[in-house]
């Protein structure tokens, strides 16, 4: 991995090259994250909807005369509190992951904006600061990062 990333003309020191994984082992991580909560978001959206259409066949349109007896036939089947149960934890994790995704993605915005900042220090000496902008490219193409501008 390190030797596509860097390859041997750029004689890039060992710290910018930590930093610069560190980037990307933190942007695999947001996006990994970023895929996991669509998927759980979107599980937990379909659930509900299939739940509370079948909900609406099955108990509230045969026994829309008297709330007592939909009540009474919604808890007699207890598979209705499993799902309802499974629905609830669905949104739960759904929760869980969007934090840990906000984190993730707060984490790697402050290491992509510090190493920003840094980088006249990074790249010191006059050879590397003459390529930097041709891996800025490499890693803006491979790994969808944009190291020229803070801005998102």
């Amino acid at each position: 991995m390190e030797r596509s990333i860097f390859p041997e003309s750029y004689e890039l020191d060992g710290t910018t090259k930590k930093v610069l994984l560190k980037i990307i082992e933190k942007k695999e991580k947001y996006d990994k994250l970023k895929n996991r909560h669509l998927l759980v978001m979107w599980f937990t959206v379909f659930a509900a909807f299939c739940y509370f259409i079948w909900l609406y066949k099955h108990i509230a349109i045969p026994y829309s005369h008297s709330f007592a007896v939909m009540f009474s036939v919604y808890v007699q089947e207890t598979l209705n509190l499993y799902i309802l149960l499974l629905i609830i934890g669905a949104f739960g994790y759904m929760n869980v992951v969007r934090q840990k995704r906000d984190k993730a993605e707060k984490e790697f915005h402050d290491l992509r904006c510090e190493f920003i900042d840094k980088s006249k220090d990074l790249f010191g000496n006059s050879e590397t600061w003459n390529v930097r902008h041709e891996i800025y490219n490499t890693i803006k193409n491979t790994y969808d990062i944009n190291l020229f501008h803070q801005a998102k």
